[in-house]
């Protein structure tokens, strides 16, 4: 009698713990879980729209430091483009960079908001450095080589 008592509760116990665990793998209970236990004003960037704004930075980034490192004509049209081309791809990584900033007050990427603040400075930096009648890409070619200061290596 006992060793059905706790076979039934056991049984019980084993059914309410699967039921609350493919609940819980829902999304629409995940959501509302997230509703009452984040405050109000707490913003939950989902990880697709994270990616997707980091690629495009990876783009942008894979235009600069080609624009930094390809030949051109040592003559003025040939400063030119490559300042041109430098510029464009800064002006792309610092809309992004404000998207990515702008998206994380409160939110659930505490690290990426403190570093795209200083991230965005430096490529603002590096866009008035090449903007120069004398073009300076010291700064440009900090922020090609900036994501290694959130992105380890062979993580």
């Amino acid at each position: 009698m006992r060793l059905q008592t706790i076979k039934r509760c056991t049984g019980t116990i084993v059914g309410i713990t699967c039921a609350m665990f493919i609940a819980a793998c829902s999304n629409q209970f995940s959501e509302s879980i997230r509703k009452v236990t984040y405050p109000p004003d707490f913003k939950y960037t989902q990880p697709a729209e994270l990616r997707s704004d980091m690629s495009k930075l990876a783009q942008q980034m894979v235009l600069l430091d080609s624009a930094l490192s390809d030949f051109y004509e040592p003559n003025e049209s040939g400063v030119e483009l490559q300042r041109e081309r430098v510029i464009i791809a800064l002006k792309g990584m610092e809309r992004t960079a404000s998207k990515l900033k702008e998206g994380s007050p409160g939110g659930n990427h505490p690290k990426l908001q403190e570093q795209m603040q200083s991230f965005a400075a430096k490529v603002d930096q590096a866009r008035n450095a090449a903007s120069l009648q004398n073009p300076n890409y010291y700064y440009a070619g900090k922020v090609a080589g900036g994501c290694t200061n959130c992105h380890s290596i062979n993580r």
